[in-house]
C-alpha cells in the first residue's frame, strides 16, 4: 500500500510537479477541450455534466448574486472541499458507521463526493421547487440509514445532531479550499454571510441548529472535538479517498494533487487522528512548496476547461460541481 506519510507523499508531489503541469499544458492547448473537460471530470470522479443554473430572483433557491454561489461556482476548489469534508467526516464514529454499513463506497470511492456534489449544485444553483425535490430525496434516503455503531451507539441519519456535524464539515472545508485555492479573496463578512446563505438548506435536512458564522463554526469544532476519532472503519475510509477512482498514470497523478489540497486545509487535530501529519513545520513546509503551487496550477487548467464554451449560451452551466 502506498505509504501515508506526508513526507514522502511530498517526494511524489514533487514528481508530479514535473510531468503533471507539462502534461495539462500539452492537453489545454488540443482542440477537443469538451473533451478534455469530460476527462479531467473523470479523473477526479465527477462523470456527470454539470447543473444548470437558475437566474431568476424569485425562483432560485439561493441568491443569484450570493456569496454561496460565488463559492461554489468554482469547480477545483470545491473538490478540494468536498474530499477533505469526507475525510473530516469520518472522524465522527457514528457518521462513520453510517456510511461503512450503509453505501457501497468501497466499490466506489467516491460516490458520496459525487451525490454530494449533485446535491450542493442542485440545492445552490438550481429553483426552490429542484431545491425542495433534492432535500425530500436525502430525507428518503436518511430515513433508512440507521444501526449500531462499532461503540455501542445507535446512529440514525437523520438525527438532527448527526445533520448539523455533517453540514458543518462540509461547509467549513468548502469555505476554507474557496479561501485557499478560490480564484479571489474573501472578506470575512463574506465568509459569515457564506454561512447564513447557507444554513437554511441544512434546517431543511432536519437540523435544529447550524453555524452562522466562522466564530460559531470553530466553537462548533472546539466542542465536537472529544466525540472525535479515527477508528476502524475511518482509516479504511481514508485509504479509499486516497487511492481514488482513476486507473490512468496521468489521471491518478492529478487526483494525488488534489487529494494533497484536501489534506492540506484539514485542521491540523483532524490531519493528525487520520495519521495524515507530519510535525507542523514539515506540513507548512510540505504544503506551502509543493502542494499549494502544483495545486493552483492544475486549478487553473481545470478552470479553463470548465468555463462556458460560448458566451452566448443561456442559461449558462456553472463550471462547478
Amino acid at each position: 500500500m502506498a505509504s501515508l506519510n506526508p513526507v514522502v507523499n511530498a517526494t511524489a508531489l514533487g514528481g508530479a510537479m514535473a510531468s503533471v503541469p507539462l502534461r495539462l499544458l500539452h492537453d489545454l492547448a488540443a482542440p477537443a477541450r469538451v473533451d478534455l473537460a469530460r476527462n479531467m471530470r473523470r479523473s477526479i470522479g465527477l462523470g456527470k455534466e454539470p447543473v444548470r443554473m437558475s437566474l431568476d430572483p424569485g425562483q432560485s433557491n439561493l441568491p443569484p448574486d450570493g456569496v454561496a454561489r460565488m463559492v461554489h461556482a468554482d469547480l477545483p476548489s470545491m473538490l478540494i472541499g468536498g474530499m477533505s469534508a469526507l475525510l473530516l467526516q469520518t472522524l465522527h464514529p457514528l457518521a462513520m458507521a453510517g456510511v461503512a454499513e450503509h453505501s457501497n463506497y468501497q466499490a466506489d470511492p467516491l460516490g458520496r463526493l459525487r451525490r454530494t456534489a449533485n446535491f450542493v449544485g442542485t440545492t445552490t444553483f438550481g429553483t426552490a421547487t429542484e431545491a425542495r425535490l433534492a432535500v425530500a430525496q436525502v430525507r428518503r434516503v436518511h430515513r433508512r440509514v440507521s444501526g449500531t455503531a462499532p461503540d455501542g451507539r445507535s446512529y440514525s441519519a437523520s438525527d438532527p445532531e448527526l445533520v448539523t456535524f455533517i453540514h458543518t464539515a462540509e461547509i467549513a472545508s468548502f469555505l476554507e479550499s474557496a479561501r485557499r485555492f478560490g480564484p479571489r479573496d474573501l472578506t470575512p463578512e463574506q465568509c459569515d454571510r457564506y454561512y447564513v446563505e447557507m444554513a437554511p438548506v441544512a434546517t431543511a435536512l432536519g437540523a435544529r441548529w447550524v453555524p452562522l458564522s466562522m466564530a460559531d463554526a470553530d466553537a462548533y469544532f472546539r466542542r465536537m472535538r472529544p466525540e472525535l476519532y479515527a477508528g476502524e472503519q475511518a482509516r479504511q475510509a481514508r485509504d479509499w479517498l486516497r487511492h481514488g477512482v482513476s486507473r490512468r498514470r496521468d489521471q491518478r497523478a492529478v487526483y494525488a494533487v488534489f487529494f494533497a489540497a484536501a489534506v492540506s486545509i484539514l485542521p491540523p487535530w483532524a490531519r493528525t487522528e487520520l495519521d495524515l501529519s507530519a510535525p507542523a513545520p514539515v506540513d507548512l513546509l510540505v504544503d506551502t512548496v509543493a502542494v499549494m503551487p502544483t495545486m493552483r496550477l492544475v486549478a487553473a487548467g481545470l478552470r479553463w476547461l470548465a468555463a462556458p464554451q460560448s458566451a452566448s449560451v443561456s442559461p449558462p452551466s456553472i463550471p462547478t460541481i
